[in-house]
């Protein structure tokens, strides 16, 4: 058996027991792992068991009926899946690290659990060993036969047992392995993103009162452990104010793992969020570490938390309390530890109304709530702003530094800014590229002025409205689909996407991106195009 080539237990079980269970008189095969089980407290055979945490799990099993020609590869569901240490033959072979031989079966023994499938399937003897690997007992593997043992055939089942054992040791630890290098690229792409956002700011920007208040909300909690729930239209720096929090933090040298769950499918949600195992679904080709994994010992910061499906929020919520979850298509219990940081432009509380959102999750988030302002509550804060995204964009395109006259500034200043501080972001972006402040208020002036504020950007000095050549108007045009993507966090479906803002077509949007070579811009975790597959996200 070319067992030690295999990098997964699971591969190493199924091709041991089907290489026994097709061998001639061989009627059933099968293999337990001494694994840790949470059903101890109320097991009924509490009182025999000497594992205390830790029970035998069928994990493997091949055989074939003589009487229907039925294949007996099944494992959970059956009632011999879980045994305790010490209990019946196959619990006392791991407990005593003895092996065991029945070697005639008359089927009226005691022990015996379904006589009529002995009587039936002609079992005649019976074999166990232990699955040692350097001292530590891994499990068991019986054999049921339907011929008497030939001598010496419990020497070589002890060898076969020993085989497997060391192959199960040698694939576990490529299994640790592979988690660890997953584990590190997904780090890895969470990084890279959050250098690029990093590039992009440069902590939070403003003196103003509603800034200073955001500023001490942050120092009184970001050394805590507790949860907190950010809550701001899109675009006024709820991230930000997440990062700011990790640094501030005892996890700020661990990971920091942001989710648009916006951006997310919905049939994908629970498999990113806790991961899968090989062949969960279709198009699960690996196993696969979902955020909660990645994101041990860190920050989560889950964006958009309203987005998540009703159906998942009952996981999400066990996971908050007990810290434990399951992978997609896998039974085993593991451990996380996170702190979580959430954030939402809606309103949790009318969600809660409508039954899209669960209460008791909203109470869990809610620790401790901060309520970001928006750009037009802190308009003294503008000219900070422009001034550092000047900087910013100056330096990233190559261009001489300037600054802005008092007039232009207040002209900013009396905009409404409905895309908060990503709007504003945009727009000087657009106004270094093109190196024509006036000509980029000038764009503003289309959108109009804040509401209950004089239009000062159309000739309020005089000035007659510029015309723009083919050139200008395409870059305009850039301009504000990029803005549009920015504003509805590069979500293109739905009636939140920025399809729907811009009133067109998503294959009309993404068409457009392509040509104006934005959609290669988009970040690697967001999948714009419908068509794009679960494997290439892979």
């Amino acid at each position: 058996m070319d067992l030690a080539q295999r990098r997964a237990v699971e591969d190493v079980l199924s091709l041991a027991v089907k290489c026994l269970g097709t061998a001639r008189d061989s009627a059933l095969v099968r293999i337990w792992l001494v694994e840790p089980d949470n059903s101890c407290p109320t097991c009924a055979e509490q009182s025999t068991c000497a594992g205390r945490g830790r029970c035998l799990h069928l994990k493997a099993s091949y055989g074939t009926s003589r009487t229907d020609g039925r294949h007996w590869t099944k494992t959970e569901g059956s009632g011999f899946y879980r045994f305790p240490l010490g209990s019946r033959k196959v619990g006392s072979i791991a407990l005593t690290n003895k092996p065991l031989e029945v070697a005639c079966i008359s089927g009226s023994e005691a022990w015996i659990a379904d006589p009529d499938w002995i009587k039936s399937e002609g079992i005649v003897s019976f074999a166990g060993q232990p699955l040692i690997c350097r001292g530590e007992t891994l499990g068991v593997i019986a054999v049921f036969s339907r011929c008497v043992f030939e001598q010496g055939s419990m020497e070589l089942l002890r060898m076969v047992a020993d085989h497997i054992a060391y192959s199960i040791a040698n694939a576990r630890l490529f299994e640790i392995a592979d988690a660890l290098n997953q584990q590190k690229e997904l780090e890895n792409a969470h990084l890279r993103e959050e250098l690029y956002e990093a590039r992009k700011f440069t902590g939070i920007i403003g003196e103003s009162s509603a800034i200073k208040e955001i500023r001490e909300q942050i120092h009184i909690v970001g050394g805590t452990e507790a949860t907190v729930l950010i809550q701001g239209d899109s675009g006024t720096g709820k991230e930000l104010v997440a990062h700011e929090l990790h640094k501030q933090s005892k996890r700020k040298n661990n990971p920091f793992i942001k989710i648009n769950c916006a951006a997310i499918p919905q049939h994908l949600f629970e498999s990113e969020f806790f991961g899968h195992v090989k062949g969960a679904f279709t198009g699960a080709i690996n196993d696969r570490m979902g955020f909660f994994q990645v994101a041990n010992g860190g920050t989560l910061f889950l964006d958009e938390v309203a987005e998540i499906p009703l159906e998942l929020q009952g996981k999400l919520l066990r996971v908050i309390q007990d810290g434990e979850f399951r992978r997609v298509g896998e039974e085993k219990i593991r451990c996380t530890n996170v702190r979580l940081i959430a954030a939402t432009n809606k309103n949790l509380k009318e969600a809660i109304q409508r039954r899209t959102f669960r209460d008791d999750l909203y109470y869990r988030l809610q620790v401790f709530p901060i309520v970001m302002p928006s750009l037009k509550e802190r308009e003294e804060d503008i000219p900070l702003l422009v001034r550092h995204f000047i900087g910013v964009f100056c330096k990233k395109n190559g261009r001489s530094t300037f600054d802005l006259s008092g007039e232009q500034m207040h002209r900013l200043q009396q905009y409404d800014w409905p895309g908060n501080i990503r709007e504003l972001q945009n727009f000087v972006e657009r106004m270094v590229i093109t190196g024509r402040p006036e000509q980029a208020l000038d764009y503003l002036a289309i959108c109009g002025p804040a509401e209950g504020k004089e239009n000062v950007f159309v000739q309020s000095a005089g000035i007659t409205q510029r015309i723009l050549t083919d050139a200008q108007m395409r870059q305009m045009e850039k301009a504000n689909l990029k803005a549009a993507l920015e504003r509805t966090n590069w979500l293109v479906y739905g009636n939140r996407g920025a399809a729907a803002l811009l009133g067109i077509k998503p294959t009309t949007l993404i068409s457009r991106l392509k040509r104006f070579g934005l959609y290669a811009l988009r970040p690697a975790s967001i999948v714009l195009d419908e068509q794009e597959s679960f494997s290439d996200r892979e």
